[in-house]
């Protein structure tokens, strides 16, 4: 197997099953992203990708640098972040900072597609507004369990990282 689809493999395996746990809990466990950390880095040291020890380290670094501002305005779950950094383990600084951005697209998209079903659209997007304006002051009033506005990121995360 070739370096590439080796990664390819270790990424939608990780992907998928972060989704699936995801979707089904709400939660993405921290023994998940251990493990694909794990898997990333061992990879890494035993030179079977293209991604050296540094560069998996540098990614999981990366991934989480670029998942972290979300969290702190309350856009994302920290299992999210971590998700994230695990799967830069895999990919590298360059190519996570890539997959950052499909992910944060299509995270987007889906986050558009949930608030058109719950029939919040006009809500959400007013709500998302005042949070990037106002740098996350909103984010008690979003956060309350009554606006029904949480969902599974890791579906996002799994897609953009495979793109």
């Amino acid at each position: 197997m070739s370096s590439d689809a080796l990664v390819l493999a270790a990424v939608a395996g990780s992907g998928g099953a972060s989704a699936v746990v995801d979707l089904r809990t709400r939660r993405v466990p921290n023994w998940l992203t251990l493990t694909i950390t794990s898997v990333g880095v061992s990879l890494a040291a035993a030179h079977l990708t293209t991604v050296s020890v540094a560069g998996a380290l540098g990614g999981f670094a990366v991934g989480l640098l670029l998942m972290l501002p979300g969290h702190i305005v309350g856009a994302t779950g920290a299992g999210d972040v971590k998700l994230f950094a695990a799967v830069g383990t895999l990919l590298g600084p360059t190519h996570i900072g890539v997959a950052f951005v499909y992910t944060a697209i299509l995270g987007g998209a889906l986050a558009v597609l949930v608030a058109m079903y719950r029939g919040r659209l006009q809500a959400t997007l007013q709500e998302t507004a005042t949070l990037v304006v106002t740098g996350g002051a909103n984010v008690a009033r979003i956060e309350r369990p009554t606006t029904d506005n949480r969902f599974a990121y890791a579906p996002a995360i799994a897609v953009g990282t495979i793109v």
